[in-house]
């Protein structure tokens, strides 16, 4: 018995710094200006010197001596860089802080922040275009979205029975998909190799688990030859599953249509939480049941498409959706910059 109380002790002891690690701190604006973005970010930043997402909600600054709460992701530790953007266009950083010791920091001296390193500009690759067929027998057109360097997500459907791909990639260029696809024809998922597609790359969403209710965003191309450029559709998560309770899958209130099927829907955050894999037949359910359903349409869930793309060997990448939402126009852009039009020619 004493020994098992020991134990016990000791596994509290132990777990005790990890609960310390998890409670939040509160970042005090003492620069006597408004400030505008709050950003918070385990240290190091990483490669790309990336500040993360906003904290504050948009409209409403961080008034002078006002102070604001950040709680931690479980595992982000201790050490944080922070920077508050103030009205006047100013800056208040502070470097490799240790949270867990001073929990409540003072944001102090502001300074205009250096001029930006100039971007280079990547080429794309040499790769031989394709063109198009206009002497091809059959066509259908989908969409889909990067996911790793070469790699493009979409619909089985869109792919199937195909006797060539090509993609249409957002700078214009026409780039032929590399046989065979890996296929999950049960989730309705398809992986193709595009070479000389680098990316940029969307990502997933690793956490909070979705829930009904949360704002989407949904980009593709439906309609093609009717609607000649990408569209942009706003929606809601309406339920936790699709048809005949398919767990696999969303329902959502994004109007999609022909030619959406296989593009990313993307939370507020700008993290892709599903694949547009389908809509309700509207005139079927009508001579059924008399009534005409509205704005009916599936996704297949952006941890069954994560997991099918970890099974096929690639480790793409995920984020946490927290902080402050994006505008839909914000996170339009997060997707157009990945995002391709299909042609399947049979």
């Amino acid at each position: 018995m004493r020994r098992s109380l020991a134990l016990a002790a000791a596994l509290l002891l132990l777990a005790a710094p990890a609960l310390a690690e998890r409670q939040a701190f509160r970042v005090v604006n003492r620069t006597g200006v408004p400030a505008t973005e709050l950003n918070a970010v385990r240290t190091p930043r990483g490669a790309r010197n990336d500040w993360g997402d906003n904290l504050l909600t948009p409209g409403r600054p961080l008034t002078p001596d006002g102070g604001f709460r950040v709680r931690p992701a479980e595992d982000a530790g201790c050490r944080f860089d922070l920077r508050l953007v103030l009205q006047d266009g100013r800056e208040s950083v502070l470097r490799d802080q240790d949270v867990c010791a001073a929990p409540e920091l003072d944001m102090t001296a502001a300074a205009r922040p250096a001029a930006p390193l100039p971007v280079p500009v990547t080429p794309p690759p040499q790769v031989e275009q394709q063109r198009p067929d206009p002497k091809a027998r059959s066509v259908a057109t989908g969409t889909g979205f990067v996911v790793a360097p070469d790699r493009v997500m979409t619909n089985h459907h869109v792919i199937d029975k195909c006797s060539r791909i090509i993609l249409r990639t957002p700078d214009g260029r026409w780039l032929g998909a590399v046989p065979p696809a890996r296929v999950d024809e049960a989730l309705d998922l398809a992986l193709l190799a595009v070479p000389g597609l680098p990316g940029p790359m969307v990502g997933f969403r690793s956490g909070p688990p979705v829930r009904r209710g949360e704002g989407v965003v949904v980009y593709g191309y439906p309609l093609a030859g009717i609607l000649s450029d990408a569209v942009l559709t706003r929606g809601e998560i309406n339920g936790l599953a699709g048809l005949a309770n398919n767990r696999s899958q969303f329902q959502v209130s994004a109007p999609v249509q022909p030619g959406n099927s296989g593009g990313p829907m993307l939370d507020m955050q700008g993290n892709v939480v599903g694949v547009v894999v389908s809509k309700l037949n509207a005139q079927r359910i009508a001579q059924a049941t008399g009534d005409i359903p509205q704005n009916i349409n599936f996704a297949v869930k952006g941890e069954a498409a994560l997991a099918f793309l970890q099974r096929a060997g690639l480790e793409p990448r995920v984020a946490q959706s927290a902080g402050a939402e994006r505008s839909a126009a914000d996170v339009g852009e997060v997707a157009a910059r990945s995002t391709v039009f299909i042609r399947c020619e049979k």
